[in-house]
């Protein structure tokens, strides 16, 4: 469980037969997205990195699409965190 300090809490849990996405293919589709805003958009990635994300993309539009290392997406992008 992650307890944010904006009061939202997120829980995990085991999946018995875990069968990982493959973003962006649709037979293989995500579980979860999450848009993580922050206000040091290179710090953020550095340190998702650091934990074993993925860098997938750098949008155009200037956020940055990752994958966790079970190879769920998520997004960081330039916000107040």
């Amino acid at each position: 469980t992650l307890h944010l300090s904006s009061g939202l809490v997120l829980t995990f849990q085991h999946v018995e037969d875990y069968h990982p996405p493959r973003w962006p293919d649709a037979a293989h589709p995500q579980q979860l997205h999450l848009d993580i805003a922050t206000d040091d958009l290179d710090q953020a990635q550095a340190d998702a990195l650091g934990l074993g994300a993925r860098l997938v993309r750098v949008d155009p539009g200037g956020w940055r699409v990752c994958t966790d290392p079970a190879g769920h997406p998520f997004c960081l992008l330039t916000g107040p965190a």
